[in-house]
């Protein structure tokens, strides 16, 4: 994010509001292969009860479904480790980690839909009868 962002916009990101309090009360633990950078608290007050805060700074938009899985159960202290410390292999099966494309182009769009490419509907079956009130 540039310089001008940085100081008014809020719902940009990072800020300096986040720079300080990075720079004052935290320890950066990693960086996803998406750029998110993942912090901890060191200092100040804790927020949950015997666990020090973790937060992170997004590299484009902020936007919570760009959060990969390891990292998400390292944010919300399901695990103790961060992933950059563990030395799990994702199984042949798992896919990677795809962000959140609704409201995209790359959205899922039903057949039917009026947002697909075709846009034509398929005609009724004659199976659905209107509700009509009494």
């Amino acid at each position: 994010m540039g310089l001008f962002t940085e100081i008014f916009s809020w719902w940009g990101g990072n800020t300096w509001g986040t720079r300080f309090t990075l720079w004052r009360h935290g320890r950066l633990v990693g960086e996803d292969e998406f750029g998110n950078r993942y912090y901890e608290q060191t200092s100040g007050p804790q927020i949950l009860v015997g666990k020090p805060r973790r937060w992170v700074t997004y590299r484009n938009m902020s936007e919570s479904s760009q959060i990969p899985a390891g990292w998400h159960g390292w944010m919300h202290h399901t695990v103790d480790e961060p992933p950059t410390k563990e030395t799990y292999t994702p199984r042949p099966w798992q896919k990677a980690h795809e962000a959140n494309p609704t409201g995209t182009p790359g959205a899922y769009r039903p057949s039917g839909s009026i947002l697909t490419a075709t846009a034509a509907r398929p005609r009724a079956t004659g199976d659905y009868k209107p509700w009509q009130p009494d």
